[in-house]
């Protein structure tokens, strides 16, 4: 047993102590359009992107798509919102006039090169955030080995009625610094474990990066979206593609989309996703 040890200990120093560099020939792949479009109850301007997909290795931009039509349709009340493009995107001006509303359900409705995209997704209720609390943690006291400010989301899930299921996002500073993503179920991880309970603290802890915790005059903003069960599915197979790595890594695959081809022999596909959230919005300076 000792030799054996002995040997994986020498195979797996061995393994880290390569660092040649092998050129590998990747096929380019098939591009495809990607649709990312979240509509919130948030006052503010809408924003949807849809660009062209990149082989993997390519470390370009996304091409933009700047030619398709794009609309918004609230199918409880009637109502429809076109998006126009500019700035690399297509927009909707909801300051005045929020186009998200709880309980409400939407189709997004895309044409590109004459075929015709539907999508569709309802804003599910969302608690308030009730604060955010730090605590100063020095080198010693830290898991990760940074002094530093670490930040707590302290909130509560709706008690009673459906399967809640959330998205949680934090920011430094601005909402276009994003920090973390993490995701529950009524305030835990799996369906029934609880209801109408506080986020259990591994949650409530994750909006903090730990190898580079809040410090002096930063600001913490963390937002609590409300999700579909389909839409908290596809955000956690999206996570753990993004964040799987080391010797064990599952090969990347695209994970299936919402927006469904509906012209008649259509032949385009789209990734992406299509999805609505309502809003819980909370944040503090660190002081």
């Amino acid at each position: 047993m000792k030799k054996l040890s002995l040997f994986i200990i020498s195979a797996l120093a061995a393994l880290t102590a390569c660092e040649d560099k092998i050129d590998l020939d990747v096929a380019p792949g098939k591009s495809y359009p990607v649709l990312d479009a979240w509509i919130t109850n948030e006052a503010g301007p809408q924003t949807i992107r849809f660009t062209m997909s990149v082989p993997f290795t390519n470390n370009n931009p996304a091409p933009v798509i700047d030619d398709a039509t794009i609309t918004l349709y609230d199918l409880t009340n009637g109502k429809s919102y076109p998006f126009a493009f500019k700035q690399n995107a297509y927009s909707y001006d909801a300051t005045n006039d929020p186009i998200g509303i709880v309980g409400h359900a939407y189709k997004l409705h895309v044409k590109y090169k004459g075929e015709i995209f539907e999508a569709y997704d309802t804003i599910k209720r969302v608690p308030p955030i009730d604060s955010i609390t730090l605590k100063f943690k020095t080198k010693e006291e830290s898991i990760s080995g940074k002094e530093g400010y670490y930040a707590t989301m302290h909130a509560k899930d709706i008690e009673g009625g459906p399967v809640d299921y959330y998205w949680i996002r934090s920011y430094r500073t601005d909402t276009t610094r994003r920090l973390r993503d993490g995701f529950s179920i009524d305030g835990s991880y799996d369906e029934g474990v609880s209801d109408g309970a506080t986020f259990i603290l591994p949650i409530a802890e994750s909006i903090t990066d730990y190898d580079k915790p809040f410090q002096q005059n930063e600001k913490v903003i963390v937002k609590l979206r409300s999700v579909t069960h389909r839409s908290h599915d596809f955000l956690t197979q999206v996570d753990n593609q993004v964040n799987a790595g080391g010797l064990f890594a599952k090969v990347l695959e695209n994970v299936k989309s919402n927006v469904v081809n509906t012209t008649p022999s259509g032949q385009t596909k789209i990734l992406g996703w299509f999805g609505a959230s309502a809003v819980g919005r909370a944040e503090k300076l660190v002081k």
